[in-house]
């Protein structure tokens, strides 16, 4: 198991460490509902340095994005960045990411932990181009601070005005006396905040700077929390609402798929969005007690099978039981009631609009 430059601050912290995406990371700490209520309330501290960061440089570097990933880079400008996933010939996914526009001919892709080794392989396979890749994953440690009063805490840190950077925008700049940090507020949370790009050697350090403010209480949160948070806002993760095999019409991801280009497995992507899928991805609420979990079965109220459960648990800011999961497409109508078997027994459901928090 790799260890992230940041271990040993999670084991002073007193952190529960789980192997998760080949790296020891912090799962909690003073646990998952406090943690989750820190950062929808005030500010929390995630350790996320397992993520993946691909460099595309070149001057066919928008040319290669535009060809292995669903949006349409050309919109970006330096200091912006888009969601888009990776589709593979087959019209799945192999992963969605971030793409952050550096500079002319400048890129930085971000994956997920899990798929580093994969995506790498990929996005080499499809490399035709006049372009120079660099995975630089093992040289970047990734902080994300998040809440509402996250940018009130690192305005501290810098002279950057962070009230300046919107949601999906960045800035490269000095940080806590360290020059060319990325300060991007591109967060998983839906509660607002900020990640730090910053090289290893320096990482404790950042770490350090920003859990020694005074006046704040600054906490640290765990991957657990961090997942509770996503499935209260419908953000999908890879692995449990979208793979390899997941149509992203169906997943939902229509809003980041442009066909006024061509891109890797766009016709087969294109036939699902005309002539639609066979499942949909749906968001639901329990009405009864019970936490759904990951593939548990969904059925009517006849009783048949007709889907299974992608992800599931019960939010602490909502404080209901909630998930998403896909059902065959004529079961997904929002309202509709279903039916989740959770040890045997079948509890009542109702399909419902995303997101389950609203702030």
């Amino acid at each position: 198991m790799k260890k992230t430059t940041l271990y040993n601050k999670h084991i002073e912290l007193g952190a529960k460490m789980v192997p998760f995406a080949g790296y020891m990371m912090p799962v909690q700490y003073s646990g998952v509902n406090n943690e989750h209520i820190n950062v929808r309330e005030g500010v929390g501290v995630f350790d996320v340095s397992h993520m993946g960061e691909f460099i595309v440089k070149g001057k066919d570097a928008l040319s290669f994005i535009q060809k292995i990933s669903s949006n349409d880079a050309s919109v970006l400008f330096p200091g912006r960045a888009q969601y888009s996933y990776l589709p593979n010939e087959n019209g799945g996914i192999v992963d969605d990411m971030l793409v952050y526009m550096i500079a002319e001919n400048h890129y930085m892709l971000v994956v997920n932990a899990s798929n580093i080794e994969k995506d790498w392989e990929w996005i080499n396979s499809q490399n035709n181009f006049d372009v120079a890749l660099e995975n630089i994953s093992e040289k970047i440690s990734l902080i994300a601070v998040q809440g509402p009063k996250a940018e009130e805490l690192l305005q501290n840190l810098t002279q950057i005005n962070l009230s300046n950077i919107k949601f999906y925008h960045f800035e490269i700049g000095t940080f806590a006396g360290f020059n060319d940090i990325i300060i991007s507020a591109t967060g998983y949370t839906g509660s607002g905040g900020f990640e730090l790009y910053v090289p290893n050697n320096i990482a404790e350090e950042v770490w350090d700077f920003i859990f020694n403010l005074k006046d704040f209480n600054v906490f640290p949160a765990g991957l657990a929390a961090r997942d509770t948070l996503r499935l209260e806002m419908g953000y999908c993760l890879y692995g449990n609402d979208i793979n390899d095999n997941t149509s992203p019409i169906s997943a939902g991801l229509g809003w980041v798929t442009k066909f006024t280009k061509e891109f890797v497995g766009d016709n087969i992507i294109k036939k699902a969005k005309l002539e639609g899928t066979e499942s949909k991805l749906i968001a639901f609420e329990l009405l009864d007690r019970g936490i759904p979990r990951k593939d548990y079965e969904i059925e009517d109220v006849d009783g048949n099978l007709i889907g299974q459960v992608s992800s599931g648990t019960m939010g602490p800011s909502v404080k209901k039981a909630i998930g998403m999961g896909y059902v065959k497409s004529e079961h997904s109508n929002l309202g509709n009631k279903i039916f989740i078997k959770i040890r045997n027994k079948s509890i009542s459901a109702e399909i419902i609009k995303l997101p389950f928090y609203k702030s």
